[in-house]
């Protein structure tokens, strides 16, 4: 099917939203780029954010309802992973199912007319951006970063320079069984013997 790519991408998406998610502890939920400036949302306003969004996307503009709360009862760091995780895996399961007439489809855009295949394309980037910043956050806050994409400096810099791809947890249902027993994330190497940026004397 010609929109496969956009379903397998979400497939993709979903486990490295929560991949950042599992990169973080319950203490920090509350930090946030500049501590008294609150336009930089927190780590728990991150979670809310992504949950709540992609759940209006989702009903209002694909028209994919997965009958659930998009938040959970305890926002603890774990109880958001496994509330996005449990309704993603609804939504890709009915995306899977969906023909080319219906990802072509124009739909209500907040106020103008788009494709169905062009909103997903949005949400994926909209998912994504956020992502990047709560990636970032947990650069402030000194912690160890495994892929997302691709190598880290942590999982021994650039790419050019044949550094690893390391992902947290071989798989979802890896990550909710280690993320559940307190944690059994995969070690990363560390930076290796070159820079891991192409400026290094700046």
């Amino acid at each position: 099917m010609r929109y496969d790519f956009l379903v397998e991408t979400y497939s993709t998406e979903r486990i490295k939203v929560v991949s950042v998610w599992s990169e973080f502890r319950d203490a920090d939920l509350e930090f946030r780029p500049h501590a008294t400036d609150r336009r930089g949302r927190s780590v728990r306003e991150q979670m809310v954010h992504q949950c709540v969004s992609e759940n209006l996307w989702f009903r209002n503009m694909l028209g994919i309802e997965v009958a659930a709360p998009p938040l959970p009862a305890e926002e603890t760091r774990l109880e958001f992973i496994k509330r996005y995780a449990e309704d993603s895996g609804k939504r890709l399961a009915v995306l899977r199912e969906k023909s080319e007439a219906w990802w072509e489809d124009e739909v209500a855009f907040f106020d103008v007319k788009r494709s169905r295949a062009w909103v997903m394309v949005r949400r994926i980037a909209h998912t994504a951006h956020h992502r990047g910043q709560q990636m970032a956050m947990l650069r402030m806050l000194g912690r160890d970063l495994h892929s997302n994409y691709g190598p880290t400096a942590d999982t021994g810099g650039l790419m050019q320079n044949h550094a690893p791809t390391v992902y947290s947890y071989p798989s979802l249902d890896a990550l909710l069984r280690g993320e559940s027993s307190g944690g059994a994330k995969s070690p990363v190497p560390g930076p290796g013997a070159k820079p891991p940026t192409e400026r290094p004397d700046l």
